[in-house]
């Protein structure tokens, strides 16, 4: 029996579902029940029948799906998958800043550890950052945690001041201007889309920002047939697959995110018969951060 007739047999035994990130290798993507971004992953840990939530992400987005059900087993099938952007946001730090700030609404970009969203009034994601930031009042001051780009270009958009963290995506930071230019060089008629991670002087050569959700809209709607991607490597797997009458060609080739690829359809199938590794958040954090999750899912 092939490995992935093992895991749908598994998965059906079990009443679980598997959750994949846009930025999984192929394999994994292709035995998704759902594949999305944040957004879309998050939207479905909330409204799961499945007794067992299997998430091929990393870290965060496992917490995040315990928050949302706590009477679920989540599974990561990595423990080491982590996230470095999430990792440049301390509790104590956060804690200090907020002192410092007594009236500030506190905005989590939800690539953050769950002690983080427990001390947020409210999270976002990529996609909808600058919806959620435009819903409160403009006479308040907000702290945006922990990524400066994503922070930096919703300031820009919505023209208010935030306090942003000094975090950043180390993925996103290795496309650079001078990779753009030089892609735009070769493929002068392609469409530049790249993810609000990237720095400043980046977003400043596309022609189309968005999330990865936003970016296979958009592909999908454009009558471009040629596309530079500026994001984590592995949605250009999906991208082929859902338009194979289009070119893709990586912003930056190098734009991989480890903790993204530690996830194999192996490690799949042993945590499905192992129920390893095992999610959990103490109760006191997940109510609190729960809080601030249902908010932005609140946000349409």
């Amino acid at each position: 029996m092939k490995i992935q007739d093992k895991i749908l047999e598994l998965k059906k035994k079990k009443n679980a579902i598997i959750l994949v990130h846009n930025y999984q290798i192929g394999e994994v993507q292709d035995i998704a029940d759902l594949l999305g971004d944040s957004l879309d992953l998050s939207r479905k840990a909330q409204s799961t029948t499945a007794d067992i939530i299997l998430f091929c992400g990393v870290h965060f987005m496992a917490e995040i799906a315990k928050i949302l059900s706590p009477e679920k087993m989540v599974l990561l099938p990595d423990v080491n998958a982590g996230c470095p952007l999430a990792d440049m946001a301390q509790e104590d730090q956060l804690k200090k800043l907020k002192d410092s700030h007594p009236d500030a609404i506190v905005v989590a970009y939800v690539n953050t550890s769950a002690k983080i969203k427990a001390l947020a009034d409210v999270c976002c994601t990529s996609a909808n950052a600058i919806k959620v930031i435009s819903q409160i009042e403009r006479e308040r001051e907000i702290i945006f945690v922990p990524d400066q780009w994503l922070g930096a270009y919703a300031a820009k958009k919505l023209n208010r001041e935030l306090i942003l963290w000094p975090g950043f995506c180390p993925t996103h930071m290795k496309i650079i201007p001078e990779v753009i230019i030089e892609k735009k060089k070769k493929h002068p008629e392609a469409c530049v889309i790249l993810h609000p991670e990237c720095r400043e002087d980046s977003l400043e050569l596309a022609d189309e920002i968005f999330g990865t959700g936003g970016m296979l809209k958009c592909v999908k709607e454009s009558s471009k047939e040629k596309f530079i991607i500026g994001t984590e490597t592995g949605i250009i797997y999906r991208l082929k697959k859902e338009n194979p009458e289009k070119e893709f060609y990586p912003a930056q080739e190098l734009a991989i995110c480890p903790n993204m690829k530690l996830t194999t359809l192996e490690k799949v199938l042993w945590a499905l018969e192992e129920e390893a590794y095992e999610i959990k958040v103490d109760e006191e954090t997940a109510q609190k951060a729960r809080s601030a999750i249902e908010k932005m899912l609140a946000i349409r």
